[in-house]
């Protein structure tokens, strides 16, 4: 299924930018150790969000071209790494690539952005944009396809269905899981040795946190209420059920985090 891409996280950027989880420093160790980056490589980071890989990232290489469809997210992102002089914060999506006139590139990173993508048309596009001995990396929530479920997601769940509806909304549409999964798409691409790696660790989020990262994704983005009224009903609601459950107001959230790398033959 066709998305609009900038859409999708409308009025979602600055709870993205402080609430959504960044990304171990093992997995930057990783592909520091395993591509030899050292300054000189040409990355490109699509779907960035508000920077939370092309950041970390960006001491490594040349440059990231830190590409989204959001302005906001954009506008978090610069706003997150003022002094950082090598991420061009670039307007587009992986429908328009073309038009962006990048250099070869040595690297393609996704984070949780993939799905978003007519995943094998935007693969045959990237086999025509990276080295001979370039590589996909293609970074999702989870391990062994099932993402493991902080420990209040049925409050949220319950309560987001109450005022949003049973479906997962993206956009002005639906969403609609594909049956395919991403190992199997990339590994029936031109980068289709695939190997997978993954990491877990915990976090504590206080109450207001999980309440701010229910509006930074996009089917409960500010603009799926629509109107400030409503999200802040959500989130009085949320708020008072979160601290019914767990008085001390603090809760501990267990990440997981699972990395594709795709390689050409």
């Amino acid at each position: 299924m066709q998305y609009k891409p900038d859409e999708l996280f409308q009025g979602a950027a600055t709870y993205y930018a402080q609430y959504r989880p960044g990304y171990p420093p093992q997995f930057f160790t990783e592909l520091r150790k395993r591509f030899g980056l050292n300054g000189t490589q040409q990355i490109l980071d699509l779907g960035c969000g508000t920077g939370q890989i092309a950041v970390p990232l960006a001491p490594a290489v040349a440059t990231v071209f830190a590409v989204d469809p959001d302005p906001d997210m954009l506008a978090e992102g610069k706003r997150s790494a003022p002094e950082t002089s090598n991420i061009e914060w670039l307007r587009g999506d992986s429908n328009h690539l073309d038009s962006l006139n990048l250099p070869p590139l040595d690297m393609v990173v996704m984070g949780k952005s993939f799905h978003w993508t007519d995943r094998a048309a935007l693969l045959s596009d990237l086999d025509t944009m990276i080295r001979p001995r370039g590589a996909v990396v293609v970074v999702t929530g989870e391990l062994h396809d099932a993402a493991a479920a902080p420990p209040w997601d049925d409050l949220v769940t319950s309560l987001r269905a109450k005022y949003l509806g049973p479906q997962r909304r993206a956009g002005s549409g639906t969403y609609l899981r594909a049956e395919q999964t991403h190992f199997d798409v990339l590994a029936s691409s031109p980068f289709r040795n695939v190997e997978t790696l993954g990491w877990q660790w915990d976090t504590d989020r206080d109450v207001d946190a999980i309440v701010g990262l229910q509006f930074s994704y996009s089917y409960s983005s500010p603009a799926q209420f629509g109107s400030e009224e409503r999200c802040a009903a959500f989130a009085a609601e949320l708020r008072a059920a979160l601290l019914s459950r767990y008085p001390s107001g603090v809760v501990t959230e267990p990440h997981t985090i699972e990395a594709l790398i795709a390689t050409r033959p």
